[in-house]
């Protein structure tokens, strides 16, 4: 019974590390699953002059998400945004207002609010 289960053991452990030895092969044949490449995006500097050109201001993050990238910064207006943008262009393809974050004072009187 050990034995069967040792070969068994075996044979399942040969066939994942020949399977996995296929994917690379695989992988580097297959044509890119992207209309465009990540190549040719722009680099997060570049998004970040274009933006700050554009108005915004205290830009705390660029990130490469899927097909785009997304920047949280401040509107001219003041309000707090999330942006998605275009990474060939560098055009924002969406805005989201994010609410007002509550101060240190505030969440303290929430808090006590809730206590009494």
């Amino acid at each position: 019974m050990k034995t069967r289960t040792l070969f068994a053991s075996l044979a399942i452990a040969a066939g994942l590390v020949a399977g996995a030895a296929l994917v690379p092969a695989i992988a580097q044949n297959a044509p890119a699953s992207a209309p465009m490449s990540e190549a040719a995006w722009l680099g997060i500097p570049q998004i970040h002059d274009k933006l700050t050109a554009a108005g915004y201001r205290d830009i705390t993050s660029v990130e490469r998400e899927r097909n785009r990238y997304e920047v949280k910064a401040t509107a001219a207006d003041g309000q707090r945004v999330e942006l998605y943008v275009d990474p060939h262009s560098g055009e924002v393809i969406k805005t989201e207002r994010k609410r007002a974050e509550r101060s240190d004072d505030d969440r303290d009187r929430g808090a006590k609010d809730k206590r009494d």
